[in-house]
């Protein structure tokens, strides 16, 4: 990955894309070619040195029969947005300024095992339910199905785990601007009803103080 020092990520950002992954799109190298699956995915930080991706592939899904050559990776991306050189103050100084991308996201590389295990799928499902449901008022559990009904859907899917070697990330979120013009992004994107990408914006604002 393509990282300017002004945008690169540091422990703590990485850490956090890797807590709050979500989904993320998997992709391994195989001798039928490259494979691709948007999976969601929970954080072990305890697994190895830096932690690993668990997760779970339909049964029917070819890309867990097929063995990765080589590293797996993980592509992880939290919100994303155009923005404008309309928003920048600049503009109207000197009119040297283009339309960019705002993203953060994080590459996860690393050794992929496969668990066809009904008991690992079984703690990873509740693991991912679990951190889904937390914040809902009536949280959903896993016991609240009926235990055929569970063991049925348990046996149709089959669990992955990326064991993590090295993780490259990037937040590029106009730190690179002046902060006139980072406000105008954020009050852009406010208007736009982008809020996520504006507070993503606000957070990544550099402390041009030290």
């Amino acid at each position: 990955m393509y990282v300017p020092q002004h945008f690169a990520a540091d422990h703590d950002v990485v850490r956090d894309l890797l807590a709050n992954a979500g989904a993320a799109n998997l992709v391994t190298s195989t001798e039928r070619g490259l494979l691709a699956t948007l999976l969601p995915f929970v954080y072990d930080p305890a697994v190895g040195e830096h932690g690993a991706l668990l997760g779970h592939f339909a049964r029917n899904n070819e890309q867990w029969q097929v063995p990765a050559q080589g590293e797996a990776l993980a592509i992880i991306q939290r919100s994303d947005a155009y923005i404008s050189p309309n928003w920048y103050p600049s503009k109207a100084d000197h009119g040297r300024v283009v339309p960019t991308w705002n993203y953060t996201t994080a590459h996860a590389y690393g050794r992929l095992v496969i668990h066809d295990d009904p008991e690992w799928v079984d703690g990873l499902v509740r693991r991912l339910t679990a951190q889904h449901e937390a914040a809902s008022d009536r949280p959903w559990a896993v016991d609240d199905a009926p235990a055929r009904y569970i063991a049925g859907q348990l046996r149709a899917i089959v669990g992955v785990e990326l064991v993590i070697t090295r993780v490259e990330a990037k937040r590029k979120l106009s730190q690179n601007r002046p902060e006139a013009d980072i406000d105008g992004v954020i009050a852009g994107l406010r208007a736009r009803g982008e809020q996520d990408a504006a507070d993503d914006v606000e957070r990544a604002r550099p402390d041009r103080k030290s």
